[in-house]
């Protein structure tokens, strides 16, 4: 019987590199409400307007999905894309917002894809972000102290999956940042600018904003199902 030749595999190499990963925040609900081809079309702007936000010497590793995972040797260049990609999808009409997650660590590379636990924990990081968020580990927290127009605000410790100690979180913002005026859909999950929502329908003492009548009537016919209380 044949064998196969053996693998080769490629000269791996360790570096140091600060890692992002950012991904569309209620990507599955958007699918749903608004359909597989908008959605599609969707991705790919995302993945557009990652490929512009990029700050020299960030690359983007890969994107699958609603992921994109973007690294660099200079961890404020790293912080920077991730603003700058925030800022860009928050500027865009009728989009989802997206959450993010910075961290940095050794790595391995070896035929130009990226291994180790700190992908991991990144990755870990971003999920555990809120739509608009961009949250950080203490690494970056501490390359961002002394920088003029940006802050790391301390979230707390947390424990996530597969990963063995706990983990300092912080809140990385610009200084003295503009209030968003945006409200996220809770049918669809896309963001709207307030002033420009379609309905509006204050359930239980809070207010909430629409892109879509069909999104508003959906949420008055069952609120409990978008709320998380059914």
């Amino acid at each position: 019987m044949p064998t196969s030749p053996p693998i080769e595999l490629g000269e791996a190499r360790e570096i140091d590199l600060a890692l992002l990963i950012a991904d569309l925040s209620g990507y599955t609900a958007f699918t749903e409400t608004h359909g597989a081809l908008h959605a599609s079309e969707i991705v790919l702007r995302f993945q557009r307007l990652a490929g512009a936000s990029l700050e020299p010497g960030v690359a983007i590793i890969n994107s699958v999905g609603d992921d994109v995972f973007c690294a660099g040797a200079d961890t404020l260049a790293v912080v920077r894309t991730a603003l700058r990609l925030r800022d860009e999808v928050e500027r865009q009409p009728e989009f989802p917002n997206i959450r993010s997650g910075v961290h940095c660590g050794r790595i391995v590379e070896r035929e130009r894809q990226l291994f180790g636990a700190p992908i991991n924990l990144t990755a870990r990081v971003a999920a555990f972000a809120r739509g608009g968020q961009i949250l950080c580990t203490e690494p970056i927290a501490r390359a961002v102290r002394g920088t003029a127009d940006l802050e790391a605000r301390a979230i707390g410790e947390r424990r996530f999956r597969n990963v063995a100690y706990s983990v300092a979180v912080f809140e990385l913002a610009r200084v003295n940042a503009a209030a968003r005026a945006f409200a996220i859909d809770p049918v669809c999950r896309m963001q709207i600018e307030i002033a420009r929502a379609i309905a509006t329908i204050v359930h239980a003492g809070a207010t909430y904003h629409f892109c879509s009548l069909k999104c508003a009537g959906d949420f008055a016919n069952a609120p409990e199902l978008y709320l998380g209380t059914g």
